[in-house]
């Protein structure tokens, strides 16, 4: 039975993108068993690395879906599917990824980037309808400086662009 197999968040997104990836289809959520998220909901990202080098990561700032369970499951397949700077995950990568889930915490509107610290803070940086988004805790960005770049990067926003600061801490699962 598919709810003893899983024990963790990476263990479904694992589960999930494997299952769509061979079968086109989404898991039953009736059959998985992690009864602490069945009534909690959060935003979720979901990770995806082959050789330590990002493969897919999609989430949500905060919820959309009725539980943890089902953002994560959703999350995994648009990481694995929908990422735009990654060709959709091929079968035959199943076998070397692996997989993070981050839990988000509401994010705070912050007037200063000196409240910034880029190993306990993820960030959102907004400038109009432009959004970038990147995670407490990741691998070489370990200065403020190098966190608003790249959240910059990846949302089209120029340097001299009036923006929104906003940081966030997540919980990070990953299985080994």
């Amino acid at each position: 039975m598919i709810s003893k197999q899983i024990q963790s968040l990476p263990q479904l997104a694992k589960l999930a993108i494997e299952e769509y990836i061979k079968a086109g289809k989404i898991i039953s959520f009736d059959s998985i068993d992690l009864e602490d998220y069945k009534n909690q909901q959060a935003g979720v990202f979901v990770s995806l690395h082959i050789n330590h080098n990002l493969r897919g990561c999609i989430g949500t700032i905060s919820p959309t879906q009725k539980n943890i369970i089902v953002e994560t499951v959703i999350n995994a397949i648009s990481a694995a599917t929908r990422d735009p700077r990654f060709n959709p995950v091929d079968i035959n990568e199943l076998n070397y990824i692996d997989y993070s889930v981050s839990l988000m915490m509401p994010p705070e509107l912050i007037d200063s980037e000196d409240k910034l610290n880029p190993l306990e803070y993820g960030v959102i940086v907004e400038s109009g309808y432009k959004r970038g988004l990147l995670l407490p805790n990741l691998e070489g960005i370990d200065t403020i400086e190098k966190q608003l770049f790249h959240a910059k990067v990846k949302a089209g926003i120029r340097n001299n662009d009036k923006i929104q600061l906003y940081r966030f801490k997540s919980i990070e699962f990953k299985d080994k």
